[in-house]
């Protein structure tokens, strides 16, 4: 009985994304630190989630829906709410222009998605492979998707994301396109090297041929303070240098006309393989599998335990049997603290 109880505790506490409690043992678990909680603001819309009456109610007073996906514990969706609206200007314009509704990525609410099919906030999320929180999901006036953001962005690129996302662009135009107008990329200024970054030219196809993966293309771009963050807080870490070595990485700069071969054999450049992807937050890195099948990015700031767990979620291939990232991070925290290890799921 003992045992049952504690394997469903564990199995509760991983539901909700905290890493919990484990059992009583003889060995010392390693701290958990860096969760944040927070409150949501109060002009957050209270729902039904009837999101085809939510887009129709928002259209009819001027605003579009917008999906927060969060859970609990989570630091990157607190300096969202804290950080982003938190600022006069960002709080104001999210409250005029969006009715926002948070979906706990984690929670058993039923949620009538658009076009009458019904889910919990746990299987949309699944659903639409929410992988990071906070994820953003902008509706325009007809139900579809205006604009997606997976992960924190800080306040200067989410300024430009909320215009997009109110429809305040050109017919067509991309928010790649939109993002380089407002805020065009600096030319100055080198990308930082690292030594186990491949040289020039690059064939990512006979790579994937030779099956000599995982792949991990680094899109940057020069002066750009979280390329900065990476190379000097997330990559200078021992831990994460041995994880990112196993790969065969590569750099680009995002917006150069660098010659590149994508693993399926297209000859192409940097910035025309960037906007294919739908690449617009710098530094953005794709990984490929050995085949040279995308199966995860990061185009959103992680900090170093989340890097870290990235970098193992597609070194071991896990993503094969744990489609859930989420849970994954979960496990791999609880395994890290079981050793001993301290996990900081904030800190660089």
């Amino acid at each position: 009985m003992i045992n049952r109880l504690h394997y469903l505790v564990a199995l509760v506490a991983v539901s909700i994304g905290v890493a919990p409690a484990a059992a009583q043992s003889t060995e010392q678990l390693g701290d958990y630190r860096g969760a944040r909680e927070s409150v949501h603001p109060d002009w957050f819309k209270q729902s039904f989630l009837d999101l085809e009456v939510d887009i129709a109610d928002a259209a009819a007073e001027g605003r579009r829906l917008t999906l927060y996906f969060w859970q609990p514990g989570c630091p990157y969706c607190a300096e969202l709410i804290e950080n982003n609206f938190g600022q006069k200007d960002i709080g104001e314009t999210m409250r005029s222009r969006f009715d926002v509704i948070a979906i706990n990525m984690w929670g058993d609410r039923e949620v009538v998605q658009v076009g009458g099919r019904q889910f919990t906030e746990k299987t949309l999320a699944a659903a639409l492979r929410v992988n990071y929180t906070p994820t953003l999901m902008f509706f325009d006036e007809q139900g579809a998707v205006a604009l997606r953001l997976d992960g924190y962005i800080p306040p200067e690129q989410f300024r430009v994301a909320m215009d997009y996302a109110a429809g305040m662009h050109q017919p067509g135009e991309s928010y790649r396109e939109y993002v380089a107008a407002k805020a065009p990329s600096p030319a100055s200024g080198t990308l930082h090297a690292e030594d186990f970054f491949s040289q020039p030219p690059h064939d990512l196809s006979a790579i994937a041929a030779a099956g000599d993966g995982p792949v991990a293309v680094y899109f940057e771009q020069h002066q750009c303070d979280q390329c900065d963050n990476l190379h000097d807080k997330v990559l200078k870490d021992p831990a994460t240098r041995e994880l990112a070595r196993r790969f065969h990485s590569i750099q680009l700069d995002m917006w150069s006309d660098t010659p590149v071969t994508t693993p399926d054999g297209t000859s192409t450049t940097a910035r025309a393989w960037a906007a294919e992807l739908g690449l617009t937050y710098a530094p953005s890195i794709v990984f490929f599998d050995r085949q040279g099948e995308e199966v995860m990015r990061i185009d959103g700031l992680l900090r170093t335990f989340h890097v870290q767990s990235v970098f193992d979620y597609v070194l071991e291939e896990a993503y094969v049997e744990q489609p859930s990232f989420q849970r994954y991070i979960s496990a791999r925290a609880d395994r890290l603290r079981e050793e001993g290890v301290d996990v900081d799921i904030w800190s660089y």
